[in-house]
């Protein structure tokens, strides 16, 4: 299935490249990868309190 989800993927970039310009290839790649985190979150495969969180700097205990 991951093959077929990047093949989609890489034919909406290059659609979005040739007909739109590197505005529109650029605003594609950004949205793609956006809904890529926001679906791994929603599986469970990404804890986003890592990544939002404000313990920069400390060590983990």
């Amino acid at each position: 299935m991951w093959p077929l989800v990047g093949l989609a993927f890489g034919v909406a970039l290059g659609f979005a490249g040739a007909f739109g310009g590197f505005g529109a290839f650029f605003i594609v790649l950004l949205l793609g990868a956006f809904g890529f985190l926001v679906g791994r979150a929603i599986e469970g495969e990404l804890d986003l309190r890592q990544l939002f969180s404000m313990n920069v700097g400390k060590r983990p205990r």
